[in-house]
């Protein structure tokens, strides 16, 4: 049960970090306009580079780290400190580059002054070692009260294009005290145990080699934003933008469980329990397919009356774009299950830095020309292609690990009610009336007819997930 409460809890959390994002999506889309919102996605996009290159893959190492020493208070306190203030000394040499290309940079100062905000907030993102102590309900009830305070901000605040350095402040803002929040729950796990002198040096080298896939993962979804925004438009950046978050959106959900299950894997793992393992990887890729099926499938049918309506019809662009995207939400939740869930916990670093430089190498080939010939649209399939190339090479390298069929237990069912969900609802959004009730109606209809689709054809999930509520509780 822990799993799957932990699984509710992280998904929320990340739910929250683009909630407010999301529910200001119409108004925001309505005040400033293509141009304003290119703006903000394309000076954003050159900020994420300045906290990825300070993050040095601490998110995923940390999680991993405190999840072996958890039950041991000294090393705990040792452990946390010890990452943190690494963390933190590369946060800092990160602003002090930011500020040299601020000084040299002409355009958009203003903007990029109000993003930086973000840089500083990272400094005290300790959500890393809540999630290897396996406690994902305080990240999520702390930034609540910050998300609903955000929201209400935004529609005071934010009334006219020229208000667009206050949504940045505002939401960079945001992340901050989110943040901050977080650290007085600290003493209830580190208490006041004494520690030895801190090594930051052995840290260096295990985080920078998780730096590598996981900075190559965020630079090309970054990468997109800038080289639409440099060769097209900020407008084109702005479409991409509208499409990328809808998507993040639903892949918080799918992918919040390998975050969850990673801690879980890795202390089976360091206990010897190999077997069980692999049965981790088993279930969880087989519930991360019933989900994300027909999630991708779903948001294919109701684009074309959703991004109307949702962004209005000044960003019309988005649909075909949102259509293409769709597709990585199966992707990502497959490679996020091998890689985030098997490979790094089982400490198989190399293979999983490969996949996510293959996605990388692709989406920096095919990007150009794609982006020249389709614009953004283009962008969208360098993305499914890039993102296909890392799971199919991860598929490949676990090929003497598991069983094929094992890991593919249902799939053909789920795409068979997935595509027969998607043909009745497409049919529904095209040929019926643009209202929000409608589209609400088509939603229903798909759910409802793939939940019928997969009780008819018998699929397993339901014992594969009562097996993953007792035995994935430990």
């Amino acid at each position: 049960m822990k799993v799957i409460k932990n699984f509710i809890y992280n998904a929320s959390y990340h739910v929250f970090i683009l909630l407010v994002p999301l529910l200001t999506i119409p108004y925001l889309s309505k005040v400033l306009g293509p141009t304003g919102v290119g703006i903000n996605s394309y000076t954003n996009s050159i900020i994420q580079y300045f906290i990825l290159f300070s993050g040095l893959g601490i998110n995923l190492y940390g999680n991993r780290e405190i999840a072996f020493v958890r039950d041991d208070k000294v090393r705990l306190k040792q452990t946390f400190y010890e990452i943190f203030l690494l963390r933190s000394i590369m946060i800092v040499i990160s602003i002090v580059v930011f500020i040299l290309f601020f000084l040299k940079t002409n355009q958009y100062r203003i903007y990029y002054l109000a993003q930086s905000v973000s840089i500083v907030a990272s400094l005290f993102d300790i959500s890393w070692f809540f999630m290897g102590v396996e406690n994902f309900a305080i990240t999520v009830f702390r930034n609540s009260i910050i998300k609903i305070i955000t929201l209400f901000s935004i529609f005071i605040f934010v009334k006219t294009y020229s208000d667009l350095t206050i949504y940045i402040l505002i939401i960079s803002l945001s992340v901050l005290i989110g943040n901050l929040t977080l650290f007085p729950s600290l003493p209830r796990y580190i208490g006041n145990s004494k520690i030895s002198k801190l090594n930051l040096r052995k840290h260096l080298f295990p985080s920078l080699v998780l730096f590598v896939p996981q900075s190559a993962m965020q630079f090309y979804l970054i990468v997109n934003k800038t080289m639409l925004g440099s060769m097209v438009s900020v407008q084109a950046a702005g479409f991409f933008d509208q499409s990328d978050k809808m998507v993040k959106l639903v892949l918080a959900i799918v992918t919040s469980m390998g975050t969850v299950m990673l801690p879980h894997v890795a202390n089976a793992f360091v206990n010897g329990e190999y077997g069980k393992t692999r049965e981790y990887l088993y279930k969880s890729f087989n519930f991360v397919t019933l989900l994300s099926v027909p999630m991708m499938f779903g948001i294919m049918a109701i684009s074309p009356k959703f991004v109307p309506l949702f962004f209005t019809d000044k960003f019309i662009p988005v649909i075909p774009v949102l259509m293409i995207e769709s597709i990585v939400i199966l992707l990502i939740a497959w490679s996020n299950t091998l890689g985030i869930q098997y490979l790094l916990p089982v400490k198989r670093v190399k293979e999983y830095t490969i996949s996510i430089l293959l996605g990388l190498f692709v989406n920096l080939i095919i990007n150009i020309p794609l982006i020249i010939m389709f614009g953004t649209v283009g962008t969208s399939i360098a993305t499914v292609i890039s993102e296909l190339s890392v799971t199919m090479y991860q598929l490949y390298i676990l090929k003497n690990d598991i069983s094929y069929r094992r890991l593919f237990t249902d799939t053909n069912k789920y795409f068979i009610s997935g595509f027969v969900m998607f043909v009745i609802v497409f049919l529904m959004d095209i040929n019926f009336s643009k209202s929000w009730a409608m589209m609400l109606f088509e939603v229903l209809v798909g759910v409802g007819i793939y939940i019928f689709m997969i009780f008819v054809m018998r699929v397993k999930f339901i014992s594969e997930f009562k097996q993953l509520l007792t035995k994935g509780g430990g």
